[in-house]
């Protein structure tokens, strides 16, 4: 799951969100490994000929342009949330793949968590309310995920309202 619980006797409850990463660091440096050598095949065609000149920076241009391509894919998709517990405060904090962190808190005994099935932006979308702000949880996650943090995240709240 791309969520997970924390809970140490020492510290604040919390639970972190992060999107979902379906190319590993090695996959990137194995798929730029792989498009080199496939493109690097027809150029060694030729090789010791004036033609192996014109083609090559055509060549380098398009490893690069990969490269750039996966690597604002890899940047772009960072986005992470964060739902803190610490004494009676819950604490929202979402992390955007750009710009600033934006927060929220509010007193526990007063968040309430819906779960909207088709009136949101997307299927299952998730809100906590509470301090006269609505706030959205885990919009990048998959629909069945949004739906089995919305049971985890009511059970925790139901248990820490008590």
């Amino acid at each position: 799951m791309p969520y997970h619980w924390t809970d140490t006797p020492a510290g604040p409850v919390v639970l972190t969100l992060q999107a979902h990463r379906s190319l590993p660091r090695r996959g990137f440096a194995a798929v730029i490994l792989i498009i080199s050598v496939m493109f690097a095949l027809p150029l060694l065609a030729f090789s010791g000929k004036a033609a192996f000149w014109w083609l090559l920076p055509f060549f380098i241009a398009a490893v690069w342009a990969l490269w750039a391509a996966l690597r604002r894919s890899y940047r772009d998709g960072y986005v992470s949330e964060q739902l803190t517990r610490d004494a009676d405060i819950l604490t929202l904090t979402h992390r955007p793949a750009r710009g600033a962190a934006q927060s929220w808190d509010c007193n526990i005994y007063w968040v309430r968590a819906e779960i909207h099935k088709t009136d949101g932006p997307v299927p299952q979308y998730i809100t906590l309310s509470g301090k006269g702000r609505q706030v959205e949880l885990g919009r990048f996650l998959s629909e069945d995920e949004r739906v089995a943090l919305f049971v985890e995240l009511n059970q925790y709240l139901d248990k820490a309202q008590r």
